[in-house]
């Protein structure tokens, strides 16, 4: 019973975390096309700030191993509160938007800059 409560606990955790890097990323070219660029420079760098934890820790999530404690199930959403497909093929999803958001919020950027 503890153990499944910790899962939980680590789920939610985890799920909520992913909330809020999509809310980053997709908020980056948003805030970009907005003239928010200090805030779109903010996002990017908590994004950045991430991915280098990601490939500190082998391009898993720290709380991956955390949940890992608590289960034997290695499914790819078996730490995190998301359909399969999206466990699976997260980083193949919101690698590209971040990168494409990146490049939208440079290309305003540069565009709203005087020459």
């Amino acid at each position: 019973m503890v153990r499944s409560r910790a899962l939980i606990a680590v789920k939610v955790v985890h799920t909520v975390a992913w909330a809020f890097f999509v809310v980053c990323i997709v908020g980056l070219p948003v805030a970009a096309l907005f003239g928010r660029f200090q805030l779109a420079a903010t996002l990017a760098g908590v994004v950045l700030f991430e991915v280098a934890v990601l490939a500190v820790n082998r391009m898993r999530c720290p709380l991956t191993d955390v949940a890992a404690r608590y289960t034997d199930e290695r499914q790819a959403n078996f730490d995190i509160y998301l359909p399969l497909w999206l466990a699976r093929y997260n980083k193949h999803v919101f690698g590209p938007l971040f990168v494409a958001g990146g490049l939208l919020a440079l290309w305003a950027w540069l565009r709203t800059s005087p020459s």
